[in-house]
């Protein structure tokens, strides 16, 4: 899911970087007046987390990956804000230092797993889960459904993302200059590998870590 350089154009790849550039801001604006020290360490460690599940790429058709990124579970963990932080920390070290995603890419694999990946994931967690008490069975069932969502909504709007730029940007004999797929191709690429293998990677993951921690310190769910 890691976009590399050359497959979104300016035009794409501008706007992306407009829309998650006020969601980095949000999130150091709020964790700057949130965050307490002794959970500093736990935002670093979820950054970390991370960098390390995505860093387990196989490649798909298309020329790019698919991967679990550990977004909800980190949301659920630290909060949404921490998450959106940790996760876009761990894709810009990818990207800068080992080549995974392109540097121009750097705000759409943002946007589709920092912003987007978070939100909906957190989101649907919170849906489900409820009320429903720290250790009750909900709490791990609702994290295991969100991280599936998740993945699927990142995995989607990657391949929208590619499957538009032979619609916006094409040369002068009327051949695309960036992603050459159309929509046809690239949203069957990416969903099916992610609805059905990355996807379940991602829920096992995440429910695992849940009952962990319901076992072992329930109060990093409250």
């Amino acid at each position: 899911m890691h976009i590399p350089d050359g497959y979104l154009g300016p035009a794409t790849y501008g706007t992306l970087y407009a829309v998650t550039v006020p969601f980095w801001a949000a999130a150091s604006w709020k964790l700057n007046r949130t965050l307490k020290a002794k959970q500093a360490p736990f935002l670093a460690i979820g950054a970390a987390f991370s960098f390390v599940i995505m860093m387990f790429n196989i490649p798909i058709i298309g020329g790019t990956t698919g991967h679990a990124t550990g977004a909800t579970l980190i949301a659920i963990l630290l909060g949404p804000w921490a998450a959106l932080i940790s996760v876009s920390v761990a894709l810009i070290i990818q990207a800068v230092l080992f080549g995974d995603g392109g540097i121009t890419a750097i705000g759409a694999n943002c946007f589709n797993m920092a912003v987007a990946g978070v939100f909906s994931g957190y989101a649907m967690y919170r849906l489900i889960a409820g009320r429903a008490g720290v250790l009750s069975r909900r709490r791990w069932i609702a994290g295991a459904v969100a991280a599936y969502v998740s993945l699927n909504v990142s995995a989607l709007l990657t391949a929208v993302e590619f499957g538009i730029q032979p619609l916006l940007e094409r040369s002068a004999d009327d051949q695309p200059l960036y992603s050459p797929f159309p929509l046809a191709i690239a949203v069957p690429a990416m969903a099916i590998e992610h609805l059905l293998v990355f996807g379940f990677i991602e829920t096992v993951v995440t429910a695992l870590v849940i009952k962990y921690f319901q076992k072992n310190d329930p109060e990093m769910l409250r």
